[in-house]
């Protein structure tokens, strides 16, 4: 934000002025230079990490996790993001222009250990944007279908309607939405974000989220033609393949901010599916596969709670947001890359 209007002026605008005055002092046309990714390590920054590199240059992406490195893949800084003076030395060590904030504690895990999830998730995220706030630095994190709630209409659920959660998890990403708008509008932080569905990839394990199971289904159909799931028969939820999801943050992130309305929270959407509907892709390929289910109660309240399926409408509309897997060509791919990999 610009000098003359800094951390000491009153905040007595109006809403529509915040909006106006926000709007005016984004810098129009940004594009990513330099990139420091934080939770480098988990699901998706591991593959973010690589693609950045390839797009942008190996040294102009700087990973970072709580976790140990591997240095000679590139720059690696080990950062616990609790820590805001750490987050701030490290982006102004490497004179970042954009975060990728991607550490966070996912939705199982979350209900597991709620405080920590409220420090880790919440804490890091407002250290994070500190630090784009203090060094005028691009900003992106992702929400998740988690933050909708069992009120929230299921079916092609809408970018705008009732978002009460009845996790953690989707309490912090509620909070995170609205935090990352009050960061542009008070401040001019140029913040974007998507609401994820569960993501899919042959590249990292699961790591902790209720839609695991449908990474987990892949592996188990290459290892022994069989798996037990915790979710139910007949539970659909939102999911997409890892690539449409590295090719939906870089896109975003690219795009023109004059046609952003939403910027914090863009619902995107690929393939609405439950377990049965994965057997039936998979069998295309492994006629023997067999599924049983072993429901786990957690997991199952939590995945109905969630929605079927998400209307990306807005998205496509103000930066061209496009799937390009549905489930028999993300299976088709997952199958034949984990068994390169097995």
């Amino acid at each position: 934000m610009s000098a003359n209007i800094s951390r000491q002026t009153p905040y007595l605008f109006s809403y529509r002025h915040l909006i106006e005055f926000a709007a005016a002092e984004i810098v129009r046309g940004n594009v990513m230079k330099k990139i420091l990714v934080t939770g480098a390590q988990g699901q998706i920054g591991s593959e973010l990490v690589t693609t950045l590199r390839q797009q942008y240059g190996t040294t102009n992406v700087i990973a970072s996790d709580i976790r140990a490195g591997q240095a000679e893949e590139g720059p690696f800084e080990t950062i616990d993001v609790t820590d805001g003076k750490a987050l701030y030395d490290i982006a102004k060590k490497h004179n970042v222009d954009t975060i990728m904030h991607l550490a966070a504690l996912l939705s199982a895990e979350a209900e597991a250990n709620p405080k920590l999830a409220w420090d880790l998730n919440m804490g890091g995220l407002i250290n994070a944007l500190e630090v784009a706030k203090d060094l005028n630095l691009q900003f992106f994190t992702p929400s998740s279908i988690g933050a909708f709630g069992p009120t929230t209409p299921k079916k092609r659920t809408p970018q705008e309607t009732i978002m009460r959660p009845t996790t953690m998890y989707g309490v912090n990403k509620v909070a995170g939405e609205l935090l990352c708008d009050y960061y542009y509008y008070r401040y001019g932080v140029d913040t974007r974000g998507v609401r994820y569905p569960g993501l899919i990839s042959y590249v990292t394990p699961p790591g902790g989220g209720t839609t695991d199971y449908a990474v987990e289904i892949y592996y188990e159909a290459v290892r022994k033609q069989q798996y037990t799931t915790y979710i139910a028969s007949g539970t659909y939820m939102d999911m997409m393949y890892m690539p449409d999801a590295l090719h939906a943050i870089i896109k975003l992130m690219e795009a023109d901010p004059d046609k952003l309305v939403h910027r914090n929270a863009y619902n995107i959407s690929a393939i609405s599916a439950a377990p049965e509907d994965f057997a039936k892709a998979i069998r295309k390929h492994i006629p023997d596969f067999e599924l049983a289910y072993d429901v786990d109660p957690v997991r199952q309240q939590i995945a109905e709670s969630w929605p079927d399926s998400l209307d990306s409408t807005a998205a496509a509309q103000e930066w061209g947001f496009e799937a390009e897997y549905d489930l028999d060509k993300m299976t088709a791919d997952m199958l034949e890359k984990l068994r390169v990999k097995q």
